[in-house]
Parts: C-alpha cells; sequence; structure tokens
C-alpha cells in the first residue's frame, strides 16, 4: 500500500491531510493540494490593521484554553467505505467498470450491501466475490444524500467478481494539537479536516484512537517540495476524535500533557492584526516549542473556511531545521500579544516559509455548530 504518498505543484498550496492505513514508522499527514492564484504578492490584506475596541464595561469575559504545540497520531476509520477511484478492467471482450455503470461514483461512501451494514473493505469484497455474477444493492451517501444503486459484478480475466472500484476504509498520521477547552473538556487540532489523500473529500468520521507520537526527525521545505515531521506511534492512547469537519478535527482526551499546560486567552478575530506573532511545533520528540513568526496578510475571517491569514516562518533555528513549514504542523497553534490567535493549516509550496492559518475563533464555532 501507498503510505502518505502525493505529488505537488510549485504554483499550490499544499495542506496536510492522512493517506491510507498505517503503521510504526511513517511519514506523517500527506498533502492534498490547493490551487492559489498567481503570486503571493496579489494576496490583498483585508482590514490588516484594524483592531477590536471596546470599553471595560462592554468587555464580556474571554474564553481561556491551554495551549497545544505537541504532535499527536490518530488512527482513524470512516463510517462506510469511501470510493477513491473506479477502474476498468477486461471482461467478455471488453474493458468494463460495473460500478460506474451502476450508477457509483468517486466519493461516494458506501454504507450498505443488500441492506447489511458494511463496516470495512473485506466486507464488501466479499460481497462482490460471493454475489456469483447476481445484482448487489448498494445504499451510499453522497453530497449528504443518501442514494440507491444497483450494480452487477463482472468475472475479470482470472475469474473473480469484481466491481471496479477502489476503496478505504481507514487512514492514519500525525498532526498538532492547537488548545484544550478544559471548559467544555475537548481538544482542537489540525484546523482543517482529514480527508481521502485520493479525492480530498472529507472522511466520514466512524471512530477514531488518538495516541502520543514521538518525531524522530524532518524533511526540509524547499521551493516546490513540502517537507515532513516524521515519527513513530508510541502505545500510549490519548484519547478519540468525536469530529472531522473543515475547520479541524475535535475529540475527547483524559492526557495530563494536554489538560495541564500554558493557558491562554482566545483573540477575538478582529483583534489579529499584521505583524509579530510565534507559532508552537514540535520538531523533535514530543515536547512543543515556540519559534518567532510574523502574521503578513490577513484573508476573509468567514467562519466556514479555514484560510483566514497568512502567516510567515521568521524564526532562524526552524527554518534552518525544517525550511519552513512541512507537513504534519496542521494545528501548530499562532499565538500573538500574549493570546492564540489561531493555527497553522497550509504551505505555500512556491515559498514554503509562508502559508495559511485560521482563527481559533473559528474553530470554536465549528465545534459548537
Amino acid at each position: 500500500m501507498n503510505f502518505f504518498n502525493i505529488s505537488f505543484k510549485s504554483a499550490e498550496a499544499a495542506h496536510c491531510n492522512i493517506g491510507n492505513n498505517f503503521k510504526k514508522e511513517n511519514k506523517l499527514f500527506s498533502c492534498k493540494t490547493k490551487v492559489i492564484a498567481a503570486a503571493l504578492s496579489v494576496i490583498t490584506a483585508l482590514n490588516a490593521s484594524s483592531v477590536l475596541t471596546v470599553s471595560a464595561a462592554d468587555e464580556a469575559p474571554r474564553k481561556t484554553v491551554v495551549l497545544g504545540g505537541q504532535p499527536f497520531g490518530v488512527k482513524f476509520f470512516s463510517d462506510g467505505i469511501m470510493i477513491t477511484e473506479l477502474e476498468d478492467f477486461f471482461s467478455d471482450g471488453r474493458y468494463i467498470c460495473p460500478a460506474r455503470e451502476g450508477g457509483l461514483a468517486v466519493g461516494d461512501v458506501i454504507k450498505e450491501v443488500n441492506g447489511t451494514k458494511v463496516a470495512n473493505n473485506e466486507d464488501l469484497q466479499l460481497a462482490a466475490f460471493g454475489s456469483d455474477g447476481n445484482p448487489v444493492v448498494f445504499t451510499v451517501e453522497r453530497n449528504g444524500k443518501e442514494l440507491v444503486k444497483t450494480v452487477t459484478p463482472k468475472k475479470n480475466m482470472a475469474g473473480s467478481y469484481l466491481l471496479g472500484a477502489w476503496v478505504r476504509d481507514s487512514c492514519a498520521g500525525i498532526g498538532t494539537v492547537t488548545f484544550y477547552d478544559p471548559g467544555n473538556n475537548y481538544f482542537a487540532a489540525l484546523g482543517h479536516g482529514i480527508c481521502d489523500s485520493d479525492t480530498s473529500e472529507l472522511m466520514p468520521l466512524g471512530k477514531a484512537e488518538v495516541v502520543s507520537v514521538s518525531i524522530s526527525s524532518a524533511s526540509r521545505s524547499s521551493a516546490g517540495k513540502a517537507g515532513s515531521l516524521n515519527g513513530y506511534f508510541t502505545d500510549k492512547v490519548l484519547g478519540k476524535l468525536t469530529k472531522n469537519t473543515d475547520c479541524g478535527v475535535f475529540g475527547t482526551t483524559n492526557d495530563n500533557n494536554l489538560q495541564n499546560g500554558v493557558s491562554l486567552e482566545l483573540a477575538e478575530n478582529g483583534e489579529i492584526h499584521v505583524g509579530k506573532a510565534e507559532i508552537y511545533t514540535t520538531v523533535k520528540g514530543s515536547e512543543s516549542a515556540s519559534y518567532e513568526a510574523e502574521i503578513i496578510s490577513i484573508c476573509s475571517l468567514d467562519s466556514g473556511i479555514n484560510e483566514n491569514f497568512v502567516i510567515k516562518i521568521t524564526d532562524l533555528n526552524l527554518l534552518d531545521e525544517c525550511g519552513g513549514i512541512v507537513q504534519g504542523m496542521s494545528g501548530s497553534p499562532v499565538v500573538q500579544d500574549g493570546r492564540l490567535v489561531g493555527a497553522v493549516t497550509h504551505v505555500f509550496l512556491n515559498s514554503p516559509e509562508e502559508g495559511y492559518g485560521i482563527t481559533a475563533q473559528n474553530m470554536v464555532s465549528k465545534y459548537e455548530d
């Protein structure tokens, strides 16, 4: 199987996302690609210097969270089986794809086969092999709607009944915790969702175990190529994921290291401004460190997106070690003026010292939806 492999184009921004299966030592959170228009210089700073001003009497109590920066590993099992590719094969003198002919599509999530819930790839394979060429009824989810499709498996040259579909039921990888909310007992991480590495679709969460990770090395980013944090899962279970969203993953934990760190207030979206900042991330072992950075532009602060501002790494040690932002840093908290403003979500492939970030308030809003 391929482990976290992907290729990039130099005019794109990449964000971390996990591939298929897991093992003890591997690259972490491979990336899907996202096109950015023209050069970075055309990104317009909107309200870059605006700061929210309120009187002490009007100011509501600020939300306080525990700062993250620690790496974590996740073993993710989807709720259903996602179709990642449709492929023709030779049968009865021609190339066919029964899945396509039956109305199935890439991105569909198979929930049931012949009225029986399927939990993994093996269940689906048995249904195809055991069909004896008879029609098979699939219940799938597509764009939030439930559909029923009928597919008739066909024999390949080896005599096995096939559907002509590649599917995925699980994945694994490493990312970074953004914060822990002690008042509501949840942690937030990544700043974007866990997506299928082939389709870029958000994977439906079935169950996901969160484990401790130790970072062993970092592969440096360079122009046109995203580097990565490399490490291994330990046997220590930290908790589980409860939500997988476009603006981050969220879960519960009983780990003291996540719960008992430094407390910081959350900045309001309007308080984020162009200027000096710092990020907290881990490039060796399991303890995070602070690195100098700068927010260089404010983009849209809409709550439904994860590209709210552009951050640039200025710390010479981090640039020397990693070349800038690398895969696995998604979720690394960004602090400005002593408050948590957000998290790193993307790296710009043609300028890897820069990338996008999401605001912490937008992550909180997504959790509360």
